[in-house]
C-alpha cells in the first residue's frame, strides 16, 4: 500500500520571516484528515507542540501519525557545530517520542530565508559532510533514519552539489521534486541513476518558467512562491507520473509527502490549500491506480 502524507507548508506554514499568513494547527490537521491523509510532517519549529505527549494527543485527535520533520541547520561552520548538534538531538528526541521515522536534514546557510547563498570552501564542505554524519548517528540512536534534503537557498541545491554530496556522504536523499528542478536537477533522472539513495520523497509540481527565473537569479525564492511557482500535481512541468512509477518499480516503500509550498496573503482564500491538496491527492491516486 502506498503511504501518502501531508505537510504544513502546503497550508502556508513556514519558518521564514514575513512568509505569509499562518493558519491554526487545528484547521491544518483537520483538513489533512478530511482528505484521508494518514500522516503529516512536523512543520517548522514549535508550530506543533514541542512536548511529545501533547503532540501525540493532538495528532491522535485527527487520526494522524507523524512521518518525520524538517531540520534546516548550519552544518558547515565549526563554531556552530555544537549548537547544531544540540538542536538535532532535541528534534530527534521529539520525533522519535511522537512515533516518527525520519529526520529530514537541510544544509542551512545561517541566513534568514532562502534567497541568498554564499559559496563554501572545500574545508567548509568537509565540515558539512562530517556534521551531517554526526547528526545521522544521533538520529539513529533514537531509531530514526536521516535523509539530506537538497533545497533552494541551502548549500546543497544545484546539480553539482547534489552529486558531490552523493559521492562524499553515505546519507540517502529526500527527493523533493520541486527543489531539485529549481536547482537544475531532473528528479526523474536522479531517481533513475540513484534509486538506492532515495530515502524519502516530497512530491511537488513546479512551473518551469518561474523556476528558470529563480535559477537565473532574476527572482527570489520567497517571491517565486508568492507568484505561484508551485501548483497542484499534474498542473506543472514535473513528470510526476514517470517519477512515481519509477520509484515504485525500484522498490521504494517510503512515504510520498504532498508538498505544495504556499504563501498565503491576507486576502488569500483560506480554503485554497485544502482544495489544491485534494487535487494533488487525486492526481497521485490516479497514477497509483494505473500501477
Amino acid at each position: 500500500m502506498t503511504k501518502i502524507a501531508g505537510a504544513p507548508i502546503s497550508w502556508g506554514v513556514c519558518e521564514v520571516p514575513a512568509w505569509g499568513r499562518v493558519l491554526e494547527a487545528e484547521q491544518v490537521l483537520g483538513e489533512m484528515a478530511s482528505l484521508g491523509l494518514a500522516a503529516t510532517e512536523l512543520g517548522p519549529p514549535d508550530y506543533l507542540p514541542s512536548d511529545p505527549a501533547a503532540l501525540k494527543a493532538l495528532l491522535a485527535e485527527h487520526d494522524l501519525s507523524l512521518v518525520g520533520g524538517f531540520l534546516a541547520v548550519v552544518l558547515h561552520d565549526p563554531p556552530q557545530v555544537p549548537s547544531t548538534v544540540e538542536e538535532a538531538e532535541r528534534v530527534a528526541a521529539l520525533l522519535a517520542a511522537a512515533g516518527a521515522g525520519v529526520l529530514v536534514l537541510a544544509a542551512a546557510t545561517g541566513l534568514d530565508g532562502y534567497d541568498e547563498r554564499p559559496e563554501l570552501s572545500d574545508e567548509q564542505w568537509r565540515t558539512l559532510i562530517q556534521t551531517s554524519a554526526k547528526i545521522a548517528d544521533i538520529a539513529a540512536a533514537h531509531g530514526l533514519r536521516t535523509v539530506l534534503h537538497p533545497h533552494v537557498g541551502t548549500h546543497v541545491e544545484r546539480t553539482a552539489e547534489v552529486e558531490r554530496f552523493l559521492a562524499d556522504s553515505e546519507l540517502p536523499l529526500c527527493l523533493d521534486t520541486g527543489h531539485l528542478l529549481i536547482g537544475g536537477t531532473d528528479p526523474v533522472d536522479l531517481a533513475r541513476r540513484h534509486p538506492d539513495r532515495i530515502g524519502h520523497v516530497h512530491l511537488k509540481d513546479v512551473r518551469a518558467e518561474i523556476a528558470d527565473r529563480v535559477r537565473g537569479g532574476e527572482l527570489g525564492y520567497t517571491a517565486a512562491v508568492q507568484q505561484g511557482i508551485y501548483v497542484p500535481l499534474g498542473d506543472g512541468d514535473v513528470d510526476v507520473e514517470a517519477l512515481v512509477t519509477l520509484l515504485r518499480e525500484a522498490g521504494y516503500t517510503g512515504w510520498f509527502v504532498l508538498e505544495q509550498d504556499t504563501a498565503l496573503g491576507d486576502g488569500s482564500p483560506a480554503d485554497t490549500p485544502v482544495l489544491d491538496t485534494a487535487r494533488s491527492l487525486a492526481h497521485l491516486n490516479k497514477i497509483i491506480g494505473k500501477g
